[in-house]
């Protein structure tokens, strides 16, 4: 989760990337113990510490029915549940805190462990300091204080460097396994409102055991709004698949879009660079678009987006899906509606909506219960005042409302709708009730502390000290003496 990612979040993602090949091709009858035996024998990377690790068997069979049995959040069924202790800051001496940022002021590309072993030997040579922090204590504190680790530079092309692979063929054995998503730019221009010609973009979403073309739509430019756009109603018309395979680009790889895929228990899987035959069935299917469709549209003038997306309709549904495959010997649509299924039914257009936005933190203005997201003010409900700092998801695209959501499960609390001080220059404000009942505060006197004082004191024999004022005394008996 952009934004304000977890330990919880994180072991739920990599719980859900070992288990999610079963759920996208479930074994036959029989054959599960096979299959959690190879996963056992795997060897995989530690979540948190990067260290090679390896999982039993039982283990992994109890991630696989948790994860089986919660269609809906199945990444969240597979989060470690929240510690008692959670949200509560790292317990450091003072002395220790400023001695850890004057060491990371003098060596900032130093390594958490490299901290923690060189404050260890400083503990040990001056004891006053106090206890020593352990190294996830150490860990959690510089990153609440933004005590990160500056990189060095890499030289330049170091990261063109790819290994080579070899290159094979693939195909997912159920329906909705894999779908492939990416947008092409068409070579036939279109007259937008503005009385300009413009190339206009395709989304294609396909489904990769069936080819089957589960959305297409052509837009003026390529953009997370336009993928979330198109890729809701592929999901919509189609169900849920179980992973996703896209390209790198700046919207395949938007926050709004990754978290969305995430939420909705998709496993996205991403292209390397330079490589894109593992999208091949994609860049295929643009093939058929510019020999078949775009062709047939050449001889005509005045071509609009709408006419664009209307002609593609018409041929992806009557010749396309109709059309005998040659690698599949069948029509796409024979494959997708006779072929083995893992689909799960596609939650509401308003589900959908929500999913597909990034979570971020905020402060709230106490002065007046408001939050800003980028740039723009939402008033907070009064239910929600008491909280110093929420959590909210939002559309950069779409800042009409932001969603208020709990920062431990992640449900939704509240919908927050941009400040209107027109509306609020009403005067009508309602009577807020105190956050706990107030009671009539008991008068004891002096406090209990003081009062053991002033006996001690008294006890002592000893004068006060101090001298009485003129107007403590009476001044008639002083001028008779």
């Amino acid at each position: 989760m952009s934004g304000d990612e977890s330990t919880r979040a994180r072991w739920g993602r990599f719980r859900f990337s070992v288990i999610g090949p079963l759920l996208a091709s479930p074994p036959e009858h029989g054959e599960l113990a096979q299959e959690l035996a190879h996963l056992a024998g795997r060897a995989y990377r530690h979540p948190t510490t990067g260290e090679s690790v390896r999982f039993g068997l039982k283990t992994i069979e109890r991630w696989y029915y948790l994860a089986r049995n919660h269609p809906t959040d199945p990444v969240g069924a597979l989060a470690r549940k929240t510690h008692p202790r959670a949200g509560t800051h790292p317990k450091v001496s003072a002395a220790i805190a400023e001695l850890i940022r004057a060491q990371h002021r003098e060596h900032s590309r130093w390594s958490y462990q490299l901290h923690h072993d060189n404050l260890t030997v400083l503990v040990q040579q001056s004891p006053e300091l106090g206890e020593l922090p352990s190294y996830p204590t150490l860990c959690r504190f510089m990153k609440a204080h933004g005590l990160r680790r500056r990189k060095g530079r890499r030289r330049r092309g170091s990261d063109l460097e790819l290994e080579p692979r070899e290159v094979r063929s693939y195909e997912v054995t159920h329906v909705h396994g894999l779908w492939h998503l990416d947008f092409h730019e068409g070579s036939l221009r279109v007259l937008t409102p503005a009385a300009t010609w413009v190339k206009p973009w395709l989304f294609g979403c396909l489904d990769d055991r069936s080819r089957v073309a589960c959305h297409l739509q052509w837009y003026l430019l390529e953009s997370a709004e336009t993928l979330v756009h198109g890729f809701s109603q592929a999901l919509l018309k189609r169900d849920l698949p179980r992973g996703l395979m896209s390209d790198n680009g700046g919207a395949e790889t938007a926050a709004e879009v990754t978290e969305g895929l995430e939420r909705l228990g998709i496993v996205h899987h991403t292209t390397l660079p330079y490589h894109p035959e593992q999208n091949a069935k994609q860049e295929a299917f643009w093939g058929q678009i510019e020999g078949r469709l775009l062709p047939m549209l050449e001889g005509y003038e005045g071509l609009t987006l709408p006419l664009l997306n209307e002609a593609t309709q018409a041929w992806v549904e009557l010749e396309y899906h109709r059309k005998p495959h040659s690698e599949l010997g069948a029509t796409p649509l024979e494959v997708f509606t006779s072929a083995p299924s893992v689909g799960r039914p596609a939650p509401s257009a308003q589900v959908l909506r929500r999913a597909f936005r990034m979570q971020s933190g905020r402060k709230q203005r106490r002065s007046d219960g408001t939050v800003t997201v980028e740039g723009i003010r939402f008033e907070i409900p009064s239910a929600y005042r008491t909280l110093e700092r929420v959590q909210v998801r939002y559309a950069r695209w779409d800042l009409s409302s932001v969603d208020l959501v709990d920062p431990r499960s992640g449900a939704h609390l509240a919908a927050l709708y941009p400040l209107d001080k027109r509306a609020n220059a009403d005067g009508r404000r309602r009577t807020l009730e105190p956050p706990a009942p107030r009671e009539a505060p008991a008068k004891s006197g002096i406090a209990p502390l003081l009062k053991s004082m002033m006996s001690e004191y008294s006890a002592t024999g000893l004068p006060p000290a101090y001298l009485a004022g003129p107007e403590t005394y009476d001044r008639e008996e002083d001028d008779l003496e």
